[in-house]
């Protein structure tokens, strides 16, 4: 008998797009696989849906709040569904920018300085000295980022705007000028670190990670062989100081500049990647060579209940 799988897709959040896109690249490859798939646009009444439908596995292609933040993941465990990626604490505290920093910095990763304010305060003077990043407590996909450079005089006013839907409270961090790394734990074991330029020459926005041709990808990422290494062992290491299951993915700065700091510095850990045609996880799987089928395969064979 086929095993039945519920793609979680859509959602509510500001990246339901993304999550549509994911979702149904998984749906089409699992159907690909041999799985029964069922497509769940999830809304409000997801519980009663999921309850009526009794998956064998629900695969989690959510994004942002309600999806990767512990609801979904709560919801699942209510009603005893197995279910990928992780579970309710880490994804809660992954998704929690300032939390998740705590405990990073409590295990020994490097991370920038923050500090947590009210965007109102924040659009009054600047809260940390320019160049500095304000980002939403708990938001992907970069949205309501915005990047204060040094020669700014005044603080962001969109932070006032009346359709600012990204909460009252942000987090001001120290902006780490270098590279764009990133890294991918699959199971238990970090895979290859990839460097992440915008196409434009511009900084690693909504526009870059989604759009075809917003970004280059160098895979692997041309780094010293023991930096390469650090950034695969802070990976892992991050992974599990979140308590993180099956597939997470680490985003790092680093400052090799001539004239840079040589810091190297975790921003965060995402719990629920992209799994979209240009998305980072699918590649650097690909390039141990697994398959897009055979990861979500992975994926379904991995998934579990109380992670």
């Amino acid at each position: 008998m086929r095993k039945r799988v519920a793609v979680l897709m859509g959602g509510f959040s500001a990246e339901r797009e993304v999550s549509l896109s994911s979702g149904e690249a998984c749906a089409k490859a699992l159907e690909a696989q041999g799985f029964d798939v069922t497509r769940l646009d999830v809304d409000r009444n997801v519980a009663a849906a999921l309850a009526k439908l009794r998956p064998d596995v629900a695969f989690n292609a959510l994004h942002g709040p309600y999806g990767e933040d512990g609801i979904i993941q709560g919801v699942l465990e209510m009603l005893q569904i197995p279910y990928t990626h992780s579970g309710v604490l880490a994804s809660a505290l992954a998704m929690h920018k300032p939390r998740a920093k705590d405990v990073l910095k409590a295990a020994g990763i490097p991370v920038p300085e923050s500090l947590v304010t009210d965007r109102f305060t924040a659009s009054k003077a600047h809260a940390l000295p320019p160049p500095y990043v304000i980002k939403p407590l708990a938001e992907g996909s970069s949205y309501g980022v915005l990047i204060v450079k040094e020669d700014r005089r005044l603080p962001p006013q969109e932070l006032t705007r009346e359709d600012w839907r990204f909460g009252d409270q942000v987090m001001v961090e120290r902006y780490v000028a270098g590279r764009e790394l990133t890294c991918a734990v699959i199971g238990e074991k970090a895979h290859a670190v990839i460097e992440i330029k915008a196409a434009d020459g511009g900084w690693y926005d909504y526009n870059a990670k989604y759009a075809k041709g917003g970004s280059i990808h160098v895979l692997p990422a041309n780094l010293k062989e023991n930096i390469y290494r650090f950034v695969q062992e802070l990976t892992l290491r991050a992974h599990r100081a979140l308590g993180c299951r099956g597939v997470s993915r680490a985003d790092f700065r680093y400052d090799d500049r001539p004239a840079g700091t040589g810091e190297l510095v975790i921003l965060e850990v995402n719990t629920q990647p992209g799994m979209t045609e240009t998305s980072l996880v699918p590649e650097i799987a690909a390039h141990a060579g697994l398959s897009f089928g055979e990861l979500v395969r992975w994926m379904v064979e991995d998934a579990s209940c109380c992670r």
